[in-house]
């Protein structure tokens, strides 16, 4: 019984916890009352690894884990679109990837760009947008080996990540969500994603249960 109430305690916690780090615009009604399309970018990615590896290999590795976060969103957002859970669409990711490199625009030059620039050349109201810092490989897995102090404490953290929706027509911030990436957090890009929006999904502003409880209220 100790053991349930303790698991039950430490999962209240960790709720509660990746809720502080959300953030929304206080005008996000009124910024995004005309939003129907979003585009997911790839995610800048910064690594911090063990290993010993050249500037050009580690620029490939993190291309590869800001391209496996892009992938790992558009899974979880497809699955819920097919339950009606949004009020928007999302771009499919081959489309934004394709019309951005069309453009000049790549995986190294991304960030020297605009919401807005993005958002023309895209051709859409919003970009999901963020930042991921690692001293391991995310995509490739979490290692495994470790302990049960380690499950609960939270000890073991692998860097940090930071999921945001920007205005397309402003260039604003309208939504932010920053969580760290710890053993506790899923074995690899797509269990860390799926894991941490499931958590933040009451508070995602496109989500239609929570425009019916805005109204409610």
């Amino acid at each position: 019984m100790k053991r349930i109430l303790l698991l039950f305690a430490f999962l209240c916690t960790f709720v509660a916890s990746a809720q502080k780090n959300i953030y929304e615009n206080r005008r996000f009604d009124e910024l995004s009352m005309d939003h129907e399309e979003l585009a997911i970018i790839p995610f800048i990615a910064n690594l911090d690894l063990k290993r010993s590896v050249n500037r050009d290999e580690l620029r490939e590795l993190a291309q590869k884990e800001g391209y496996a976060v892009q992938n790992a969103l558009e899974t979880y957002f497809s699955k819920r679109k097919k339950r009606k859970r949004f009020n928007v669409d999302f771009q499919n990711i081959e489309d934004t990837n394709a019309i951005l490199a069309q453009n000049g625009i790549s995986y190294d030059n991304l960030d020297i760009h605009t919401i807005k620039e993005l958002c023309k050349i895209l051709e859409v109201d919003g970009i999901i947008s963020g930042n991921l810092n690692l001293n391991i490989l995310l995509s490739e897995g979490v290692p495994t080996d470790f302990n049960l102090f380690d499950y609960f404490s939270g000890d073991a953290n692998y860097g940090r990540i930071g999921v945001k929706v920007s205005d397309g027509d402003s260039g604003k911030l309208l939504w932010k969500y920053e969580k760290a990436i710890t053993k506790k957090t899923g074995k690899n890009t797509t269990e860390l994603i799926d894991k941490m929006m499931r958590l933040a999904s009451r508070k995602f502003p496109y989500d239609k249960e929570k425009k019916q409880r805005k109204k409610r209220n």
